[in-house]
């Protein structure tokens, strides 16, 4: 066992897993708030059933993400304290950016949000609901920053400190805002935030067309719909177009990630062709099974169809990620963004002409489209992840001084054991199981319950202008299980 591998797929394990909800915190906050801005427009009740029933859906969703993120951090120290040691600097500065102008702002206005309605005016609750989508954009927004540093790094140096009688180097800031516009750092973050709303749009989707097909709650799903399916459309969309602006910079900034990305091994003077899929064999250095159109890369990379494009023949041998899982990845990302433009302009134009609900097939394939949706997500993170291998920090030049990078072998902690790493392995298995069969029997409760319908609603805002709590304690223990006063119940 190597402690090396076991500690990555630890590591990998435990932020997959977290990467789960973060994105469906981002998306469903953008949708929460539009529904409550409709509502606070129109004083349509079936607006406002539909905001309350995704502040439910949104609360339970960011317990988890703040339950599963804890743990990466204590990853940091456990085994990877010569990493640590190196970044301290650069991602204490980041991490604590992200700690007070966006935990502590989302985490606030949530209570707002969950315990906020009939205590406060729809302007303070609206406002309170854009705090809480704003706050889970700006989490991303340092944590990507600090992703993106070890991908390009930017405004820092390297001192060496000694430590226990051993020089070790250690990466300082010397340009706050040089590290946080590292030359990737606003790309990665476009793209994460897109992809982000793209599941939120489509989640909301998935469940309105599951109420539509069953005849279930239909007042609320159809306003709902009109909002989810121009926004999957146009983020899916946004997503393509941010992704193709992504590839065309990493030429200059990681060249060995894009030819993994490719299988593109040689390097000729003749036009680069683009794989639509195949089997790389890094062995024999071909892709088996593919098939790839002429002078695409070079097009896609340099609007240049006659350029081509470096292939990892440039990179050092010992500096070459690895190639295969890149490959698949970054495919299986751009097929299924390909796939859901597909559903949600198909989907868009048959709305727009009145008739969506006849068409069952698509309407199904609305519904699992947020598993599409989150395999992307997931599969644009570990493109990016392995495909900086072996670098866990990329060397970079500052100032034509060239600065030395930290390799992921490098950065592990000397005391750790495979066997502790195996053993916590099993342990995060089991407890992260238990976590996802709670969450998904929760969230399954929610939406199976549904929202209120606005009679419900105008009886139960009623009562409480009457000050009926009698009525209202009733209303609430036999309201189908789940009344309109448990919004604080996760």
């Amino acid at each position: 066992m190597d402690v090396e591998i076991l500690s990555r797929l630890q590591f990998a394990g435990t932020i997959m897993f977290h990467y789960l909800f973060p994105p469906l915190s981002i998306g469903l906050g953008l949708q929460l708030f539009l529904c409550e801005l409709m509502y606070f427009r129109t004083r349509d009740l079936a607006w406002e059933a539909a905001a309350r029933f995704w502040t439910r859906v949104f609360a339970v969703n960011f317990a988890m993400g703040v339950a599963t993120g804890i743990v990466m951090e204590f990853e940091f120290g456990t085994n990877w304290a010569v990493y640590s040691r190196f970044v301290g600097d650069v991602f204490g500065s980041a991490l604590a950016a992200e700690g007070i102008f966006a935990f502590f702002l989302e985490s606030g206005f949530l209570a707002v949000l969950v315990f906020g309605w009939d205590r406060v005016g729809p302007k303070m609750h609206l406002f309170s609901t854009l705090m809480v989508f704003l706050g889970s954009m700006f989490s991303a927004v340092w944590i990507v920053v600090a992703n993106s540093w070890q991908q390009t790094p930017a405004g820092y140096h390297v001192v060496f400190h000694d430590v226990q009688g051993e020089l070790m180097p250690r990466a300082e800031i010397t340009d706050f805002w040089a590290m946080v516009f590292n030359p990737s750092s606003v790309d990665r973050l476009t793209h994460t935030l897109i992809g982000a709303l793209v599941l939120g749009a489509f989640f909301v989707a998935s469940v309105c067309s599951f109420y539509l097909l069953k005849g279930k709650h239909e007042e609320v799903a159809r306003r709902c719909m009109k909002i989810a399916l121009p926004s999957a459309l146009l983020f899916s969309l946004a997503a393509a177009m941010s992704g193709h602006d992504s590839a065309q910079k990493l030429v200059e900034t990681q060249p060995a990630k894009l030819a993994a990305m490719e299988a593109h091994f040689e390097t000729t003077d003749q036009p680069t062709g683009l794989w639509l899929f195949g089997w790389p064999d890094t062995a024999s250095e071909t892709v088996k099974f593919g098939v790839q159109v002429p002078a695409m890369l070079s097009f896609m990379v340099y609007n240049d169809p006659a350029r081509p494009v470096p292939g990892m023949d440039q990179i050092p041998i010992d500096e070459r990620p690895p190639v295969w899982l890149p490959f698949q990845t970054f495919h299986l990302m751009v097929g299924l963004g390909t796939l859901m433009i597909l559903v949600s302009a198909t989907a868009c134009w048959f709305w727009f002409r009145g008739n969506l609900i006849e068409k069952r097939k698509l309407m199904w394939a609305i519904i699992v489209m947020p598993l599409a949706a989150m395999t992307a997500n997931q599969a644009g993170w570990i493109t990016a992840e392995v495909g900086r291998q072996p670098w866990i920090v990329y060397p970079s030049t500052q100032d034509g001084v060239e600065m030395m990078g930290l390799k992921t072998a490098d950065g592990l902690s000397e005391s750790v054991t495979a066997e502790q790493v195996l053993s916590s392995i099993i342990l995060f298995a089991v407890i992260y199981s238990l976590l996802f069969a709670v969450w998904i029997f929760v969230l399954n409760n929610k939406i199976q319950h549904g929202p209120e319908s606005p009679q419900e609603l105008a009886e139960y805002k009623a009562k409480i202008g009457k000050g009926d709590m009698a009525d209202l304690i009733e209303h609430r223990g036999t309201s189908r299980g789940h009344g309109m006063m448990d919004e604080g119940v996760l």
